[in-house]
């Protein structure tokens, strides 16, 4: 679904239960939730819900997340979930662009740099594409 920040929040705040409800209800004092984005709203869960040292392990295995031997959909799961606790990569697209293609495996990053990909979502297509072609010259052999 399309819809604004301020109606993510709302619509997520409705499936809170139990503990997690009574933690908003106290949270939520003072906000404007109206200006509050769906980033603000998962730090917030994420600093009560996952401990400091979690975060700080999240965020060093994050850091340094290469490919190596999964494949292009399982490193793009990883990476994209990794994401969600740097948010300073994950909301700057040169950041996420630099630090994924920086982990990719090396045959398939050369095939991304020399397709001169602009975007992330343009780099994700390239690095499928690789290693989709890269298997089919394997089986050709």
């Amino acid at each position: 679904m399309r819809i604004s920040d301020a109606d993510q929040v709302i619509c997520a705040i409705y499936t809170l239960k139990d503990e997690a409800a009574l933690w908003w209800e106290s949270a939520v004092t003072g906000l404007d939730l109206a200006r509050m984005t769906w980033r603000d709203f998962k730090m917030a869960l994420f600093e009560k819900y996952i401990k400091e040292d979690v975060r700080g392990q999240l965020i060093r295995d994050f850091m340094s997340l290469r490919q190596g031997d999964r494949t292009a959909v399982e490193y793009v799961s990883q990476f994209e979930h990794g994401c969600h606790f740097v948010p300073m990569i994950a909301g700057d697209e040169k950041e996420r662009l630099w630090h994924f293609t920086d982990g990719l495996r090396s045959e398939i990053k050369h095939d991304v740099s020399i397709a001169d990909v602009m975007t992330y979502k343009e780099t994700v297509n390239r690095a499928y594409r690789s290693e989709k072609g890269r298997k089919e010259m394997q089986a050709d052999f």
